[in-house]
């Protein structure tokens, strides 16, 4: 991911052999161009998996019952990667429209599933399996899902496809590094080919982009880290130290990510005298994640976008 910025292809569509996506309409600065549903399923089978149904929009689950449809296939399983709900709001409509089961971490999103995703479970139906990965620190209850037919892993919203993403009020910065570093490892072991993101474009440079999150996260951090050493002791201070490039309309964002790594210090007693400790992150009703810095070859910046768009207008500095 080097050189200048690169047209990117159309969102909705793409995809790999084995996975088609199919984009939501609720483009914002928090969704990017809006949330990928993912459809899931060998050429030719009968059945299919989705993954992430996105939004309660009676139009776009439609949408994506009749892609299932046009391909012969019948919904079997819903997929979450995690509760957010951009990505899940569309779960139990969806199952009353096929009949699916919904398989999930949090037992309050789970529908007809006796037991929840764990590290090493299989999902199976269209042909496909899914390998589930434990990838928590976006939010408490994240996954990532392997096809390995395809070399590609569905990431949620641990990986983005445009930008870095948020740690939400249940996250745990030292979980998200982790994680990171466990798909990491898998790119380069797996040989992966593609990063099946919750938004933004698909990523066709797995172990590139990962190189870049996990480079960028440590170079944040030691951004804090110089902060504190100057003296900065709350959130605000260390915003308007490490942030002063970025639109301050765009500092509550900033916070969260202070935040964020304000506890991780903290867990690890590395946090001066008199600094401020947060008791929590952030809560937002049905939280999601917004894309906070681009990788190489991207503008770093937030996100909007208008419906129908498959890209969204970029144009400011980023402040995760």
């Amino acid at each position: 991911m080097t050189g200048g910025p690169r047209e990117e292809k159309p969102i909705d569509g793409s995809g790999t052999a084995r996975a088609r996506c199919v984009l939501a309409p609720n483009p914002s600065l928090m969704t990017l161009d809006g949330t990928n549903t993912w459809l899931i399923a060998e050429p030719g089978a009968a059945s299919a998996i989705v993954v992430d149904p996105g939004p309660d929009d009676e139009g776009h689950l439609t949408r994506v019952r009749a892609a299932a449809e046009q391909n012969g296939q019948r919904i079997e399983k819903i997929v979450l990667t995690h509760g957010h709900s951009d990505h899940s709001a569309g779960a139990a409509r969806l199952a009353e429209l096929t009949g699916a089961t919904v398989l999930a971490v949090d037992p309050q999103h789970r529908l007809g599933a006796a037991t929840a995703l764990a590290l090493g479970d299989t999902v199976r139906a269209g042909g496909c399996e899914l390998l589930v990965i434990e990838t928590p620190g976006h939010t408490s209850d994240s996954v990532s899902l392997l096809l390995e037919a395809d070399a590609a892993v569905l990431t949620g919203d641990t990986v983005l496809g445009r930008g870095t993403t948020v740690i939400a009020g249940d996250g745990n910065l030292g979980d998200y590094l982790g994680s990171l570093d466990r798909l990491r490892v898998l790119a380069g072991g797996r040989s992966l080919r593609a990063l099946l993101p919750g938004h933004g474009p698909l990523l066709a440079d797995p172990a590139v982009t990962l190189d870049y999150y996990i480079e960028h996260r440590a170079q944040r951090l030691a951004m804090i880290e110089a902060a504190l050493d100057a003296g900065a002791r709350t959130v605000k201070d260390i915003v308007e130290r490490v942030y002063v490039d970025v639109d301050q309309a765009l500092w509550p964002f900033a916070e969260w990510s202070v935040r964020a790594q304000l506890v991780y210090l903290d867990e690890r007693g590395a946090l001066p005298p008199g600094a401020e400790k947060p008791r929590e992150l952030y809560r937002l009703p049905g939280a999601i994640a917004p894309a906070c810095a681009a990788a190489p070859g991207r503008s770093a910046t937030p996100t909007s976008g208008a419906a129908g768009s498959s890209r969204a207008p970029r144009s400011r500095p980023a402040p995760c």
